[in-house]
């Protein structure tokens, strides 16, 4: 240092940094009870790393002030002025001090809080906070007070042993009026059982009228039970209990190298993959938060977990989990346990992988597009609707070799019922994400074809009819052809089964572009019909195929008088739009209307019927 220069210290405002705790870094006053559990818990760790036999109870007594007692390590006079006076220095990560030694050294890693902000919470729902404490690490110090008010002042004097037994801290809070809430009986149970139901150690919540309750008790994931259906139910409980949903199946957790154990539950009903689901992470028994998504991979969005670890880290708010490699690691292992819950159902219970895939069948199609993994393990049992009706592709392609996907809904109905007849295996790729899907199949299941539904391919397995058949047929097909035609589709003459199906419209997204492009072109005028007319290409046209074995397209080839031959030409045209269930333009609703009109005014003067007097049409 020069000098001209001169060294100060910060100065902190520390109404400034509550206001800052309550309002962005906690997220509610509550938090304060978390804090007062976290450093009682972490006390005595730190007394038990030197004395294992040490007892480890923290009491939390209610009424017109709040207390919070633990028989942990406790604090000296310097350790007050080291701790309490200094914000952002931490006894459990500092490297010097009197709480230093051989065993605290190794037990510093299984410390809860590391910030040192901890009890500055404290301020958030008090103006007064007195911390009382006798050390265990230095049994012949006296026990000493610390009085800390929210502007900044405090006051540390020493007390005679008498005023503290044993050794240990007490933490005691006057609540502010506009926070009393915070600190009343029933909701200080509450708030002590939300954070602290999996804490090792006891913890007793005391009434006003000393009335006692225990708040915390050990998982069930463990504990040991009679029987496997014991086990399973007692973990069902503990979803009920927590979530209020009784699971699906539930997946037990366990990754030894991250200290990690839980259970992992599937939702019984069907959600949304961007509903990302909160899972409740425990930190050594302390809750750090019930809402933390970034513990699963996306995909696994169909479960909601419950989980204890020592390996995670908080962020300095201790409300959610810190993004790190070791974060990163155990959402992998999660994500793979859960395949393997997965890949199991497979083998042991097809049943309820069934019920899984009913229940959540939209969501996994959604996910598995983006996930070869997720992909791999549930193609091969997501319902597809097929010629074959609702099957899974496993199912579908045992008897179908090669897969022939549809590309709209209306595609689907319009060739299913003859490709059925005639064995062609066509799955409905009109849906979301299913085209995509049945793609990848291949990757999925080595040796399966797959490809886009092509009209030709249709038409190709559509018995060709008799010459004899076809030139007797000739003049209708050609009134007929130049009828549709004009809606860019041609007329063809086949035998197909079933013989119900008088007609089939034979469309492709290629032959509509076409259309919608020439039908455009024809309503513009200028440049912008130029445009269109030089987007013209030769595309494949839509194809009318009439049913030669059906009877009604038996008896209109036959008709020889144009006028009818037109109309009935255009009703068998309307009835495969009608067929095919896509929204119809206006010139097809046109068309259906005129084919009707002119149906119903040929049979109106039919030269075959005469009428009586009263006007009823009488067969003669």
């Amino acid at each position: 240092m020069s000098p001209s220069e001169t060294a100060h210290t910060f100065q902190v405002d520390l109404r400034g940094l509550v206001d800052l705790l309550s309002h962005h870094l906690y997220s509610s006053p509550r938090v304060y009870l978390r804090e007062l559990l976290q450093n009682a818990v972490d006390a005595i760790t730190a007394r038990q790393a030197i004395a294992p036999d040490a007892p480890g109870t923290i009491t939390v007594r209610t009424g017109d002030t709040l207390t919070v007692t633990d028989t942990g390590i406790g604090l000296t006079e310097a350790d007050v002025h080291r701790f309490l006076a200094t914000i952002g220095r931490s006894s459990k990560r500092t490297a010097e001090g009197a709480l230093d030694g051989a065993g605290l050294e190794s037990a510093r890693g299984e410390f809860i809080g590391q910030f040192g902000i901890g009890l500055l919470a404290c301020f958030v729902v008090a103006d007064e906070i007195t911390v009382l404490s006798r050390s265990a690490a230095d049994p012949a110090a006296p026990a000493v007070e610390w009085r800390g008010h929210s502007d900044g002042r405090y006051t540390i004097r020493t007390l005679p042993s008498s005023a503290v037994p044993e050794p240990g801290t007490t933490v005691r809070l006057v609540p502010r009026a506009d926070n009393a809430e915070w600190t009343r009986p029933r909701q200080v149970v509450d708030l002590a059982r939300h954070y602290g139901s999996l804490l090792r150690h006891e913890v007793t919540v005391v009434d006003p009228h000393g009335g006692r309750e225990r708040i915390n008790d050990t998982p069930p994931w463990e504990r040991t039970h009679r029987s496997p259906l014991a086990r399973r139910e007692a973990l069902t409980a503990y979803c009920r209990d927590r979530f209020d949903f009784t699971p699906l199946d539930t997946i037990e957790l366990d990754l030894a190298a991250a200290g990690l154990r839980g259970v992992a539950y599937v939702l019984p009903t069907a959600v949304s993959p961007a509903q990302r689901a909160g899972h409740r992470v425990h930190l050594k028994g302390m809750l750090l938060t019930d809402q933390a998504p970034e513990l699963l991979p996306d995909w696994a969005f169909f479960v909601r977990c419950v989980v204890d670890t020592t390996s995670l880290r908080p962020t300095a708010s201790r409300e959610s989990l810190y993004e790190d490699g070791t974060l990163s690691a155990v959402r992998d292992a999660l994500g793979d346990r859960i395949r393997d819950w997965l890949t199991g159902l497979a083998a042991s219970d097809p049943a309820l992988l069934h019920r899984f895939i009913d229940i959540h069948h939209l969501a996994v199609k959604a996910l598995a597009r983006y996930d070869d993994e997720l992909l791999r393990v549930v193609l091969p049992w997501l319902p597809f609707e097929t010629t074959d009706g609702n099957v899974t592709l496993e199912e579908f392609a045992r008897t179908h070799p090669t897969l022939l996907v549809t590309r709209s809904v209306e595609e689907f109905r319009q060739v299913a019922p003859i490709a059925a007849a005639a064995g062609l295996g066509v799955v409905n790729g009109g849906y979301t994400y299913d085209r995509d899907l049945v793609h990848r199949l291949p990757e999925v299941r080595p040796g399966t074809s797959v490809s886009d539904l092509d009209p030709a391919t249709v038409t190709a397995h559509l018995d060709a009819v008799d010459p004899t058949a076809e030139l007797r047929a000739a003049a209708f097909l050609a009134v007929a052809r130049e009828t549709i035609g004009a809606h860019d589709c041609d007329v063809v003459l086949r035998d197909f089964q079933p013989v119900t199906a008088p007609a089939l419209l034979l469309d492709n997204r290629e032959a509509r572009h076409e259309r919608t492009r020439s039908s455009l072109a024809a309503e513009s005028d200028g440049l912008w019909a130029d445009i269109l007319g030089s987007l013209r290409h030769d595309a494949p046209r839509a194809q009318l195929v009439l049913n030669h074995l059906n009877p009604l397209v038996r008896q209109a080839i036959t008709i020889s008088e144009r006028g009818l031959a037109v109309t009935t030409a255009e009703a068998l045209y309307g009835q495969a739009l009608l067929l095919s269930r896509r929204p119809l333009k206006a010139s097809e609703s046109a068309l259906l209307n005129r084919a009707f009109i002119g149906l119903l005014t040929h049979a109106m003067h039919d030269p075959g019927t005469d009428r009586d007097g009263s006007g009823t049409r009488k067969d003669i």
